[in-house]
């Protein structure tokens, strides 16, 4: 699909990277951006249309999808990673929350709004996942659970919206530098770029966007005798 002259919504665009892709989708022509967040006063970008939207919130959720009924993109891009390890003691809690937010939200907004990019044409349905959907590191083992977790409702999606002719993109990166990578040294990539190669990777019909280097050796490794989720 093209980007220019369509109606795109963003989960979590008030910031980071969801407030990258809003930006990107307005520079590259897009007719509306619909920037969505559980507190719309925190929208601050000029040229979108603030929504409130907790990913979480079913309330939320029902209303969004009627304020937004003519999108043709949606971009599952709200997510949350906390630093509880899966044997600590509120290691299931954590675990609990990261999956309502990193699947059951993007499950629920494909669910929302799949009718809606099905009457406009199909359009396309966009998750953002990670390079930890499949590997997991000491300290993102509840995290990695869940963008697991969504690489294969991702797959599963793509399958049960073909018919409607909803394209549906897997967008993979390693670090990005955004708020929830502040605590990281290792190398990132910036949130426009990120933006700008899933745009790309939308327009050129890509189901699966690998963003840097990191993400590919990670995925490349998966047919190797040494992939990367055995390493220490």
């Amino acid at each position: 699909m093209k980007i220019q002259g369509s109606i795109a919504l963003v989960t979590g665009a008030n910031r980071g990277l969801g407030l990258a892709f809003a930006q990107a989708l307005l520079a590259r022509g897009a007719n509306k951006v619909y920037a969505a967040a559980r507190d719309p006063k925190t929208i601050t970008l000029d040229g979108v249309v603030p929504l409130k939207l907790d990913v979480t919130n079913a309330d939320d959720i029902a209303a969004a999808a009627r304020a937004a009924g003519d999108v043709n993109l949606v971009i599952n891009n709200a997510g949350i990673a906390l630093a509880p390890a899966l044997l600590d003691a509120d290691g299931e809690d954590a675990l609990r929350r990261q999956l309502e937010t990193n699947l059951f939200g993007p499950l629920a907004i494909s669910r929302a709004f799949a009718p809606a990019l099905a009457a406009n044409g199909g359009g396309a349905l966009v998750n953002m996942l990670s390079a930890l959907s499949w590997l997991s590191l000491p300290t993102t083992g509840a995290y990695s659970v869940s963008k697991s977790a969504a690489w294969a409702l991702t797959n599963g999606l793509r399958h049960e919206l073909r018919a409607q002719g909803t394209h549906v993109v897997g967008l993979h990166a390693a670090f990005i530098d955004t708020e929830m990578a502040a605590h990281v040294s290792a190398p990132k990539t910036s949130a426009a770029d990120v933006a700008r190669i899933a745009l790309d990777g939308v327009e050129a019909g890509q189901e699966e966007i690998l963003i840097d280097e990191v993400t590919r050796q990670v995925k490349g490794s998966l047919s190797t005798a040494k992939p990367a989720y055995l390493g220490a």
